[in-house]
């Protein structure tokens, strides 16, 4: 058990029968009343974000959680399979379970969260940033680079990228996995 002293960005706790994450959280200190703590709290099964506030002093029953690396090894009608580079485990995701499927590629390492005691995956976190080679895009047009013109892209997974007009096929470029935008192109 813990305390609302202890709430933290990133730690997970049950509230309401659910496994939720800390995503932002504020300690308020009024003038007049007691203090609170409030909060928002993304579900680690459905991914909602709600928003709560706790009264100061409030004990949270924390979740022991782990990360572990795990490398993309391929997807089929079961899921997403991955291994842990330690053990050489196996590990089947859903597709809800992942933020941009799209941009995994073989070999791929993303860090799984584990609940320690009954050991059954929650969320996968994606890298902050991806390497891939551009498959398709259509040449750009000499000249037409009035602001920004962005064109479309396939890139190696088969993900659709909006592109400046000066990529072409086979360059490498560098994708945000959030927003799935492009960042910026890798020199070989």
């Amino acid at each position: 058990m813990a305390s609302t002293s202890d709430i933290r960005n990133g730690l997970c706790m049950t509230h309401n029968g659910d496994i939720f994450s800390v995503v932002e959280f504020l300690h308020v200190k009024p003038g007049k009343g007691n203090a609170f703590v409030r909060t928002k709290l993304k579900s680690l099964t459905t991914g909602k974000v709600v928003e709560h506030t706790f009264p100061s002093g409030h004990k949270i029953d924390d979740v022991r959680v782990e990360r572990r690396k795990f490398q993309f090894l391929y997807s089929d009608e079961s899921g997403y399979n991955f291994m842990d580079n330690e053990t050489y485990d196996q590990v089947s995701l859903n597709e809800n379970m992942l933020e941009r499927p799209d941009f995994l590629k073989e070999g791929s390492e993303i860090e799984i969260l584990f609940h320690a005691e009954k050991n059954i995956p929650l969320t996968a976190d994606m890298p902050a940033s991806i390497v891939l080679e551009v498959t398709y895009t259509e040449p750009g047009v000499r000249g037409d680079t009035a602001t920004n013109v962005t064109k479309p892209a396939t890139v190696e997974t088969g993900a659709e990228v909006k592109v400046p007009i000066f990529i072409n096929q086979g360059d490498k470029i560098k994708i945000d996995t959030k927003t799935g935008g492009y960042l910026e192109r890798v020199k070989a």
